[in-house]
């Protein structure tokens, strides 16, 4: 497995990202990363619901600390308000090494990422 890794991810917005990734990907397809671009990775998104997956179980890259695995984007009945509506619903899975990262730190994190998602804003892009 392949994992390029994208420098600096903490300084770029969405649309930086999604560039890097882009760039990344289509190099590593080719066959034209360099080796650099594979080392020192921390954390790793990976993407099973582009394949229609709504849950999967993604595991670490050692060393990196752990992986967010993203689901199939669906259409799911959910209770608002007392009232029964319509929203996009992705599941997350994190996997994670329990030997670095506290639990509850975790569920935080994926507290955080759920509360940015729901709560989308242009100003993120």
């Amino acid at each position: 497995m392949i994992v390029p890794v994208i420098r600096g991810a903490d300084e770029k917005n969405v649309l930086g990202l999604q560039r890097s990734i882009v760039d990344l990907a289509t190099r590593a397809r080719s066959r034209q990363l360099k080796p650099d671009e594979v080392l020192g990775g921390t954390f790793s998104i990976t993407n099973f619901g582009s394949f229609g997956s709504l849950v999967g179980t993604p595991i670490i890259n050692q060393p990196q600390v752990a992986i967010l695995g993203v689901g199939t984007v669906d259409k799911t009945p959910v209770v608002i308000d007392d009232a029964i509506a319509i929203r996009s619903i992705c599941h997350l899975s994190l996997s994670f090494d329990h030997r670095l990262v506290d639990g509850a730190l975790a569920d935080q994190f994926m507290t955080k990422v759920k509360q940015v998602l729901e709560g989308w804003a242009e100003e993120v892009l």
